[in-house]
């Protein structure tokens, strides 16, 4: 089966600096992976890359084997930024139903899905909440609702662990592979590598604006990934 995203041979100057180096990486179809790197590897310009949020100097990025220089080839992909921010006299029940319309959802399918989703991550309780008031876990909750509502065939997720207490984590995890069960497709940028290494399927390692290694997390034994990761960066230092 085709891949989802090809990245080929993708470069990215700020000025003199080049934050991507001959960047190659591919997504498979239904799964998850997590790109994983120290800070600075990377990681955000090679997403922002991706989804035409920031252009690149060289090299070419497919998505569903269309360049991603055609706003087409994104129209099958929801994207959950590092910090998730909308206004704040909105509730969160409006803020997910906001952007569900934008989806095109309406009437009773829209207030189904709004109820399905706040279960499935612990905000029901919180559906009329003003934005203003919540806390930065429950914003961050709020954010991933209003991604996971469009239904998607492939979710990008920047960090999308930040700010949630174990609780929300265990309930993130179980809903994304839920959606992945679903036959969804979900890549994560993720400092948190002991979550990670225990429900996404592959790895890829950054550092230094490069791609150092990509794997599948099944080889390793619970724990363990994360010594991995360690030696892998201070050799490639």
């Amino acid at each position: 089966m085709d891949a989802i995203l090809e990245v080929k041979d993708v470069s990215k100057f700020y000025g003199s600096f080049q934050a991507l180096k001959s960047v190659n990486l591919s997504l498979k179809p239904n799964s998850i992976m997590a790109l994983v790197g120290p800070n600075g590897a990377g990681k955000t310009s090679l997403l922002k890359s991706i989804l035409g949020l920031v252009s690149f100097s060289s090299g070419e990025i497919l998505i569903n084997q269309i360049d991603c220089h055609d706003y087409n080839s994104r129209k099958s992909l929801a994207y959950l930024p590092e910090k998730f921010i909308f206004y704040d006299y909105y509730t969160v029940k409006g803020t997910i139903s906001f952007f569900g319309q934008m989806y095109g959802l309406s009437g009773s399918e829209l207030s189904e899905k709004i109820d399905a989703i706040s279960s499935e991550l612990g905000i029901k309780d919180l559906l009329n909440k003003k934005l203003s008031t919540c806390s930065k876990g429950q914003l961050q909750r709020t954010g991933i609702a209003s991604v996971l509502i469009s239904d998607s065939d492939t979710i990008f997720l920047d960090e999308p662990f930040s700010g949630l207490d174990p609780v929300a984590i265990k309930e993130l995890k179980d809903t994304l592979i839920k959606y992945k069960n679903k036959g969804k497709t979900i890549f994560i940028n993720s400092h948190i590598l002991g979550e990670i290494e225990k429900f996404c399927d592959e790895y890829a390692i950054m550092n230094h604006g490069e791609i150092i290694e990509v794997g599948e997390f099944s080889k390793f034994q619970d724990g363990t990934f994360e010594d991995y990761f360690y030696n892998k960066v201070k050799t490639n230092a």
